[in-house]
């Protein structure tokens, strides 16, 4: 590994340069084992630890196979999946793998008794396969996690319709908690150039899903004008959700769970926030009774801030706690739009708020490739940007995932795979300076 790092921090080394390079028989990567799949039964999903589900462990290097890169991975980040994945909540991801491995002879490389999680990364390109044309050996890049085969027509007018769509490092093997990750070449977006390899590792997974689930015409197709509640705003997700709403001319009204986190929000710009804790909002009765006077009571806070207007949009992922006041705030007409479920997957609402008032729930999984990609070209372009909070070594990834697992986490959480250490991979000085405060605003709180 000492000679591939080398080859990427030298200023010089060409395409030949890391073609020539010798790649390992084996690297490092955080994987969980499936023999400890009944490792937490019993305990409630807040006592259960990812720091003892998650290994560091030396792995065999993936074969290669056609249309496929393998990619020195720089740094990688912590998504909730990642959580999920730790915790073997709500399957454990070794029933995915071994779905996959039953596709065909290559997939059969996915199904192994350890899972290489991660679905984040920026590196360095160092092997393509069979059939590719668009990246060559030392292409800096990041990779989104969409995985598809696309062998059937259902997914040609969005690829997130293929009925083989996965996410990679969840649903797939290889990720990018690692050294070195396999994903495949229609993966790959390039870097960032003004941004440090793990800044440009965090958005990937975060920022397109937001584009999606906001601003697509697959998810809410958010316009100037909206106004759009944003739960979990200053968090990996609604960090970006509340950039894209001040981008794009609506107004999102922020709810967040701290001082702190309305402070991340009033950095970003938004003015209109609802700190949850400090307004007493109890949206349940007990585990089987919602209250709808809490409802009632969030929408009169909304429309202090709005005029007196409901709002259009709900960007909506906590689930089972928020969903029935959710519903109940969209304005007659307006919706819903959902991507994930931290609080619980067993979603309940009053049906009459929904029906009587016209109301569309939205369900929205991550993004296609050409969402990805418009995301992933709006950090480049400086427009929108990573949210990192802190980073951890590669050996901390499991103190990492406790720590987003318990929401002691602002934005992302980035981890450094081979790079040294933090503030390397800028390419565009003078862009980063341009927006150096905002990139920084993170971390600054």
């Amino acid at each position: 590994m000492n000679a591939i790092l080398d080859a990427i921090l030298s200023s010089d080394s060409t395409s030949a340069d890391f073609a020539a390079l010798k790649l390992p028989e084996s690297y490092r990567a955080v994987t969980l084992h499936k023999d400890e799949e009944q490792m937490f039964a019993g305990l409630a999903s807040r006592d259960k630890d990812p720091r003892k589900s998650l290994h560091l462990d030396e792995v065999a290097l993936p074969e290669l196979g056609p249309g496929e890169a393998l990619v020195a991975v720089m740094a990688s980040s912590v998504n909730y999946n990642t959580v999920w994945s730790s915790i073997f909540e709500p399957v454990s991801t070794f029933g995915f793998l071994e779905r996959y491995g039953r596709l065909s002879p290559l997939t059969k490389r996915h199904d192994l008794p350890y899972h290489i999680l991660g679905s984040d990364l920026a590196g360095v390109v160092l092997r393509t396969g069979a059939g590719v044309n668009a990246w060559k050996p030392g292409d800096e890049v990041v990779a989104h996690c969409l995985s598809v085969e696309l062998e059937s027509p259902d997914g040609h007018n969005d690829t997130m319709m293929d009925p083989e769509q996965r996410i990679w490092g969840f649903e797939t093997n290889f990720g990018g908690l690692a050294e070195i990750a396999l994903v495949k070449t229609n993966q790959l977006l390039p870097k960032p150039k003004h941004l440090t390899w793990e800044e440009a590792a965090s958005p990937g997974l975060v920022n397109s899903t937001a584009y999606r689930q906001l601003v697509s015409r697959n998810g809410a197709g958010m316009k100037q004008g909206d106004n759009v509640l944003i739960w979990g705003a200053s968090g990996g997700l609604g960090s970006y959700a509340t950039q894209y709403a001040l981008a794009g001319g609506a107004t999102p009204i922020c709810v967040v769970s701290s001082e702190s986190k309305a402070e991340i929000c009033r950095a970003m710009g938004a003015e209109a926030i609802i700190d949850r804790s400090a307004e007493g909002y109890k949206f349940w009765k007990d585990e089987n009774t919602q209250d709808p006077r809490e409802w009632k009571r969030l929408g009169a806070k909304i429309r202090e801030f709005t005029g007196g207007e409901d709002v259009d949009i709900v960007f909506e992922h906590p689930g089972r706690e928020t969903f029935g006041a959710s519903v109940y705030v969209t304005r007659k007409g307006g919706t819903i739009v959902t991507c994930a479920s931290t609080s619980g997957f067993m979603h309940q609402y009053d049906n009459r708020y929904l029906w009587m008032s016209l109301k569309r729930i939205v369900g929205s999984h991550f993004a296609n490739y050409r969402e990805a990609f418009e995301a992933n070209r709006l950090v480049a372009k400086g427009k929108i940007h990573p949210t990192v909070s802190k980073v951890y070594s590669l050996e901390e990834t499991g103190q990492a995932a406790l720590d987003v697992h318990h929401n002691r986490h602002q934005g992302k959480v980035g981890v450094l795979c081979l790079a040294p250490e933090e503030g390397m991979g800028v390419r565009d000085h003078e862009l980063r300076a341009r927006h150096l405060p905002a990139i920084n605003r993170f971390r600054d709180i």
